[in-house]
């Protein structure tokens, strides 16, 4: 048996026993799987290179500070020092940045966050380039930090723009209309880290010509090579970067800041050079979850139905601006949720401060959002005395409703059928028969509690997301598929970060060509580009380059046969490797048919253009946009305040399923990852500080924290403008889950659990 099928077998499918997983629909194994698995499969942390140095980056230990001097004589007197490169070693643009370039390589005059870098070093040893970036004498005149983001709109500007990164006032119906019933809320989201499974890495090797190549795990290739190209002074053709195996991603995989310092030490030396960042540097580097402030405001009518919404929101961007206008752009277009909202006024900035800086990570703006009118929802039902689930049914959004931003919902938009689904799935039984020393109590297994003061909530969240580039983005992507003595490969720059769309590539072959044997090409920038890897942009675009790419060979290899028995290739099949036609006169293999030759096609994808938010946040600035349901059960230790999340029944609309597995279990890995926004995630930062930048003080969910998680309805309503008709699933659980989770709380003890992630004390009650 070979290695793949060996995989394959070793994966439940739904497919007979007797056949490998085949073509869209099938659980197909990845085809890197099993050296995963074993360990073997090569990561930048595993290269190698000869005269191989070592890299190591100073970092700011204040959050706020004026550098008075940098001093790095001792550093380059140490043996073994080979370079030590700061601000005045760039030699091209000294700013960069994911999406407004404003954040400087080196420090040179302020730093404005913890861990900024200073300078870098390259050493034949690591240990000696460590101990060079500490050698490295830097005098600072200590600042004050910004660290409250209220107060950034009076402080003194942190950076040359200013400390206002973006402000959307979106105006939507009647700014006089109120309603029978109001609530109000204050909502506060905590920072959450991506915690990336591997710490950043990367191999930068000099060129012959001048260049450099990089080997990354990138997941935007081409766009970090153009930025990269621009710092280092360098024609974008004479920066090449290689993709690696990038080991977990949940957001834009590599900090530029961190392949910046490489690069340039690269080219200083002549020589290789290595860098492998710790865990702390890791989380010093790269961008992290917008801590964010809400405040809200719903008016309904006497049976619920909402009549208008208003809120404030403010994204904490940390010291640069990154992608914070997009995550703002989203959080405000989606403020009100899934529902119908006849009246909407919301007011949302962006600011910096003198925090960590804030970027991408899934569901950005969204998520926090979501927390926070879902416990909106919470209070409307219970001051109207109406079942949560119920007043929800209420106003739930469908297509043809008309966002706040004044977009017409034009894709499916299944969300009372997703809500009703988890709503009437049957509840978890309670554990009353259960021996007391054989509970689970909250706490995990050694909990301290009492079954006596254990109470059983159930809640509910309902999100969204955007699908795609949003607001005008140029979302393309090229690919190219060749096939040759039946075997086709695919070259496409689409970075597999593990939401698996390399198996979907070899799928989609699969079906179109019925040929077997696909191959996936690694990725570099020598490719056309395909961009980033997030909002499920290469299961939609580059899956819909890769389709057409592949139509276009199999009209190739289609024509001569049809044209040999006067016939149109619509007339003909292809199924398990062979062609037919409709009445059965033509039967042949793909392998006869292509009788050595060697045929090829490439094409591109580039989805319906959209438009960016007005003066007034009005706008049609997405493509499409998914919906999840997630019905939370939870057990609450009230007199301790501990949380144990029992199950998450999940609801979602997925518009096809490509590959059962593989998407089953992209939905199980955001809904836990949600579970840790809800409960245990927060990187804390007094005055600006990371204080534990590691796995011990930062918690992530285990295992041992993963609830029972029940998938119990994938609605397969097909978006007719998204190829296969299928839409992205890994970041609206992320969304929904920490909404239901705070809901469930809520339900088990009467408190308002206005903030995520949950601390005991929000979940304790008194007096019982």
């Amino acid at each position: 048996m070979s290695d793949e099928a060996a995989t394959a077998a070793a994966t439940e499918t739904a497919t007979a026993p007797e056949s490998l997983p085949h073509g869209i629909g099938s659980s197909l194994s990845p085809a890197d799987a099993r050296a995963k698995t074993e360990g073997t499969f090569p990561y930048a942390a595993d290269l190698w290179a000869e005269g191989l140095l070592w890299a190591a980056v100073l970092r700011s230990p204040h959050p706020h500070a004026r550098i008075v001097s940098i001093d790095t004589r001792h550093a380059r007197e140490m043996p073994g020092v080979r370079a030590v490169v700061t601000h005045e070693d760039v030699p091209g643009r000294p700013l960069y940045g994911r999406g407004t370039a404003d954040r400087p390589v080196f420090a040179s005059d302020v730093v404005r966050h913890h861990g900024e870098p200073i300078a870098a070093v390259a050493a034949d040893h690591p240990d000696t380039a460590r101990m060079a970036a500490a050698a490295v004498i830097v005098e600072y005149e200590v600042l004050d930090p910004v660290t409250d983001p209220e107060q950034a709109f009076e402080a003194e500007p942190l950076h040359p723009d200013g400390n206002l990164v973006r402000h959307i006032p979106l105006r939507h119906g009647d700014p006089d209309a109120v309603g029978e019933v109001v609530v109000e809320g204050l909502y506060r989201i905590g920072r959450q880290d991506p915690a990336p499974i591997g710490a950043e890495a990367g191999l930068a090797v000099p060129r012959p010509d001048g260049g450099v190549e990089l080997y990354l795990g990138s997941t935007d290739p081409h766009a970090d090579r153009d930025a990269l190209a621009a710092c280092y002074g360098l024609e974008p053709e004479r920066v090449k970067i290689v993709v690696t195996g990038v080991p977990g991603a949940t957001a834009d995989r590599e900090d530029q800041g961190f392949q910046l310092p490489l690069g340039l030490l690269a080219l200083r030396t002549g020589c290789p050079v290595k860098l492998t960042a710790t865990r702390e540097e890791s989380f010093l580097g790269h961008a992290h979850r917008h801590p964010t402030l809400l405040r809200y405001r719903h008016h309904a009518d006497a049976e619920g139905r909402l009549v208008k919404v208003e809120a404030q929101i403010l994204l904490d961007a940390g010291a640069y601006a990154d992608t914070s206008g997009e995550a703002l752009a989203a959080a405000v277009s989606f403020a009100c949720g899934p529902y119908v909202v006849p009246n909407a006024f919301i007011e949302g900035w962006a600011v910096r401060t003198n925090n960590p800086p804030s970027g991408h990570v899934r569901g950005e703006g969204a998520m926090q959002v979501c927390a926070a009118y879902e416990a909106q929802m919470d209070k409307l039902a219970k001051k109207l005395g109406v079942d949560p689930a119920e007043l929800r049914l209420r106003n739930v959004l469908a297509t043809g409703d008309v966002l706040p931003t004044g977009q017409t919902v034009t894709c499916p938009a299944p969300v009372a059928e997703l809500l009703q689904a988890v709503r009437d799935h049957p509840l978890p039984a309670l554990p009353k028969d259960t021996p007391e020393e054989e509970w689970l109590l909250p706490g995990g297994l050694e909990g301290a509690g009492e079954p006596g003061a254990v109470r059983r909530g159930v809640g509910y969240g309902l999100g969204m997301v955007h699908m795609l580039g949003a607001e005008g983005a140029d979302e393309v992507s090229t690919a190219t598929v060749r096939v040759q003595n039946g075997v086709a490969t695919v070259l496409c720059a689409a970075v597999e970060t593990g939401q698996g769309f390399t198996t979907l590539a070899r799928q989609i072959v699969q079906e179109t060509l019925g040929i077997d044997e696909v191959h996936v090409a690694p990725v570099d920038t020598d490719q056309p580009p395909a961009g980033a890897g997030c909002r499920g942009r290469h299961t939609w675009v580059s899956g819909g380059a890769v389709e057409r790419a592949a139509k276009m060979v199999r009209t190739q290899l289609l024509q001569p046969l049809a044209h040999k028995f006067g016939m149109s290739t619509e007339l003909l099949q292809i199924t398990d490797g062979k062609i037919t036609s409709y009445d059965g006169v033509l039967s042949t293999t793909v392998t006869e048919a292509m009788d050595g030759k060697e045929l090829w096609a490439t094409a591109q994808c580039r989805p319906h253009p959209t438009e960016p938010l007005d003066e007034a946040g009005q706008g049609d600035a997405f493509v499409g946009l998914a919906f999840c349901a997630v019905r939370a059960v939870v057990d609450v230790d009230i007199e301790l305040g501990s949380v144990r999340v029992v199950e998450l029944a999940v609801a979602q609309d997925v518009g096809r399923v490509l590959n059962p597995a593989q998407l089953a279990s992209r939905i199980e890995a955001g809904v836990t990852q949600g579970v840790g926004i809800a409960l245990t995630e927060n990187l804390r930062t007094p005055r600006g500080v990371i204080r534990h930048p590691d796995l011990t003080g930062y918690a992530l969910p285990t295992a041992l924290d993963a609830p029972d998680i029940q998938i119990v309805k994938l609605v397969e309503e097909r978006d007719v403008v998204a190829p296969f008709g299928a839409k992205a699933v890994s970041a609206v659980p992320v969304v929904t889950s920490p909404a239901a989770v705070a809901s469930a709380v809520r339900a088990a003890t009467g408190r308002p659990v206005n903030r995520l992630p949950i601390r005991p004390q929000a979940a304790v009650v008194t007096g019982q």
